[in-house]
């Protein structure tokens, strides 16, 4: 409640009291907010070595939250000594509870090859599993597997029902992309109306491609 400032004026120092003191008693959900206002410098000093301590307390008690957390930890190499193979081994155990964060990320690891030999297949599964829990990330990602080709037969029609769904949460590189295919006629027939509207979400968001695309559709249709 102090964390959100709910019901009460938002307090991190109060927030970082309450949290160590069910941290201390074991509870893996308190260790793991303690970890994270560690992490962040919120109403403590920051401190990534203590992050990963509260991290690791709450990870070993099963945690995916934590588990992820401090898998990517090792990949950044915050407060330990940075470690592919150690990510994969917390992003795995995370994932496997069915945490989307966590599927993306190993399925990104099998992308690469980092921390764990590449595959194709298990990059697929993966990420699969985080888009299908909603995870924007995962489902933009697959979407350029099926725009592409690559590590799946080649789909636009699948392609653009992941940019859609990614797009739809705010993801800007999958409202260019979907605004790029409704723009070209890929999957779906041309529709400039829907490509701008697509590609003007993204533009707002920042994305520089969009922004040169539409002025070039505006030059155009003077």
């Amino acid at each position: 409640m102090y964390i959100k400032g709910q019901g009460v004026e938002q307090d991190y120092r109060k927030a970082m009291e309450w949290s160590r003191k069910a941290a201390e008693q074991g509870n893996a959900k308190a260790q793991y907010s303690l970890g994270v206002m560690y992490s962040k410098g919120h109403g403590v000093e920051q401190s990534y070595q203590k992050a990963v301590k509260w991290y690791q307390q709450a990870a070993k008690q099963g945690y995916a939250r934590a588990e992820y957390s401090l898998g990517w930890m090792y990949y950044k190499g915050h407060g330990v000594e940075q470690d592919d193979w150690k990510a994969v081994e917390w992003y795995r155990r995370a994932a496997e509870q069915g945490y989307a964060k966590a599927q993306y990320s190993l399925g990104t690891k099998y992308i690469k090859g980092h921390g764990v030999e590449q595959d194709d297949e298990k990059a697929v599964e993966w990420c699969r599993r985080a888009a299908e829990q909603g995870y924007a990330p995962a489902q933009y990602i697959l979407g350029d597997m099926y725009f592409e080709g690559n590590r799946v037969k080649q789909d636009y029609r699948k392609a653009m029902k992941w940019y859609r769904k990614a797009a739809e949460q705010g993801h800007a590189s999958a409202q260019f992309a979907l605004g790029m295919m409704y723009h070209k006629g890929q999957g779906v027939e041309l529709d400039d109306r829907e490509a701008i509207k697509w590609l003007h979400k993204a533009a707002e968001q920042g994305q520089s491609e969009a922004k040169y695309i539409l002025k070039i559709i505006d030059t155009e249709g003077r």
